[in-house]
């Protein structure tokens, strides 16, 4: 896993109350990716999931039933050069 790190801000936290991980609606990719870990035991940071602070993690939590890709781009546009 990712340490928790604002994928907008790249704000550093480690308290759950300063943020959170969000994950995203799966993508066919990310069914094979989660496949592929299974098949071969292996673990990792899944790709349909990010880290956020707290001030953009309820931004974020809204937008968990589109896929990461979709709210990237509306996060990126709300927060731009946060």
């Amino acid at each position: 896993m990712k340490p928790p790190m604002c994928t907008i801000c790249y704000k550093e936290f480690l308290d759950a109350e300063e943020g959170g991980l969000v994950y995203f609606k799966k993508r066919s990719s990310d069914e094979k990716w989660i496949n592929v870990m299974k098949e071969e035991s292996m673990q990792g940071h899944p790709p349909f999931a990010e880290w956020f602070c707290g001030e953009h993690y309820e931004a974020a939590k809204e937008l968990k039933e589109l896929t990461i890709d979709e709210a990237m781009k509306i996060l990126k546009e709300k927060y731009p050069k946060s």
